[in-house]
Parts: structure tokens; sequence; C-alpha cells
């Protein structure tokens, strides 16, 4: 794929593409976390793998991150919601005929929320997905306050009312499990110390089949290390098995 493509605030997503643009039979669109952008190691070793074992890959920013236009200060999973069906349009324009979604962290609960409203997402797949978004918010910036403070003290980051109000409102992505009918694959290291694979192990637990978990040892948030070829393994052999 090589077009532009904007959102519904008019502001141009950054993203790089994998494979061959030739076949329009799967993408595979990859979306990050909370301060994160498509250039993460493990979104770059994810896109790769998929690339090599044949399958058209995608991965992007989120407007407000890396080097997507718009301000970060307004980057909310509601809005990010919006970035990403920018993308499935995109897709759907450039004739893809399946799209399986990839969400890392908040980009997880993303897709969650996204898969319930866009029948266009055919296959879901959460990394370190996110559950419980005001949990999440009072662990991670309890003791930050929004508009004066920053994420994890990086000045890039500042935490806006905006972003906080978002995931105390939305509480928890759990309730929406019953409503995605699709194949999941839900992916999670016992190491992760943002969101504890304890979340993993829940929202797998409530949702439907088709669906399919893997818990990775060691496995810390990011997938660092040996952790990434077995995310990225494991998302191939599904994918794989989705295309049967």
């Amino acid at each position: 794929m090589e077009v532009t493509i904007t959102n519904s605030s008019k502001e141009k997503l950054d993203y790089e593409f994998h494979g061959d643009p030739t076949d329009t039979s799967l993408l595979v669109i990859i979306g990050h976390g909370v301060t994160g952008n498509k250039d993460r190691p493990w979104a770059i070793g994810l896109a790769e793998a998929v690339a090599e074992a044949g399958f058209g890959a995608l991965r992007f920013s989120f407007s407000g991150n890396g080097k997507s236009e718009g301000d970060f200060k307004k980057s909310t999973i509601t809005k990010e919601m919006k970035d990403l069906k920018a993308i499935v349009n995109a897709a759907e324009e450039a004739g893809y005929h399946k799209i399986c979604y990839v969400g890392h962290s908040m980009g997880a609960a993303v897709g969650v929320l996204s898969a319930v409203r866009d029948d266009r997402i055919e296959l879901l797949i959460s990394l370190a997905g996110m559950v419980d978004t005001k949990r999440f918010c009072e662990a991670e910036f309890g003791d930050v306050t929004p508009e004066k403070g920053h994420m994890w003290d990086d000045e890039n980051c500042p935490l806006s009312q905006e972003f906080v109000d978002d995931l105390m409102k939305i509480k928890s992505v759990l309730g929406k499990t019953e409503k995605i009918e699709i194949p999941w694959l839900i992916i999670h290291g016992d190491a992760d110390d943002v969101v504890p694979v304890e979340e993993g192990r829940e929202i797998f637990a409530k949702c439907y089949e088709p669906k399919h978990y893997v818990e990775i040892e060691g496995g810390d948030h990011v997938f660092s290390g040996d952790a990434l070829d077995q995310m990225s393994n494991a998302v191939v052999e599904w994918l794989r098995e989705q295309q049967i």
C-alpha cells in the first residue's frame, strides 16, 4: 500500500507496509500501546515475521504518536478507534479481502472495542492487552496530576485530563467480549509489569470460541529478547490456521 491515510480529524497517519502489495487476501494491521509508535522493536519484528510467512502487514502510529500528525494529549482509546477505522477504510479501498488487527497494550483495548463495532475486522489478536482501563490509569498514573505531570516521567508524553477521563469512563473492556465472535488470539507474558498476566487470563476465560491463548514464560510487556520470537511464531502459526 502506498496511499496517504488520514483520520476523521484530517491528520495524516504514519505507517509502514511489509509484504507483497499485489496479494490482497489478508492484511495484518499492527497497532501499538501507550507512548508507543510503529517503530517499536516488537512491532517491527512481528511485521517482518508476518511478511516472511507470506502475509501482508501494516504497522502504524496512532495520531499524536511517532511521526503521525495530531496532539499526543488527545491520544485516547476513543480517538484511536477512529484512527484504526481510517486504516481499515484504506485497506478496504485497496481491495483487501480479510483484515486482522493486532493490538498491543492499550492498542489491544482499541481492538476489542473496534471489533465490536466494525465487522470488517475478521481476526483479532491481543498482545499484552489492557483490559481494566481504570486499574491501569490508577496504577500507572494515580500519583500524576493531569495537565501538569507526564507519563512515566517522559516530558514528551504529557498526561492529559482527556486521556484520564477516557480510561475511567471505559473502566474495562471485559464486558464487550460477549459481542465478539470472530477468531481471537490472546498472547501475554507472565512477567508483564504493566498489564498483569491475570488480565490476559481473565479476558480469555470470558471470550467466546473460536479463541486461543498463549502465555510466554518470562515474557515482559514489550516481548523483549527471546519472547519476541515466541510471540511472532505464535502469531504466524495462528494466522496460518485461520487461512485453512
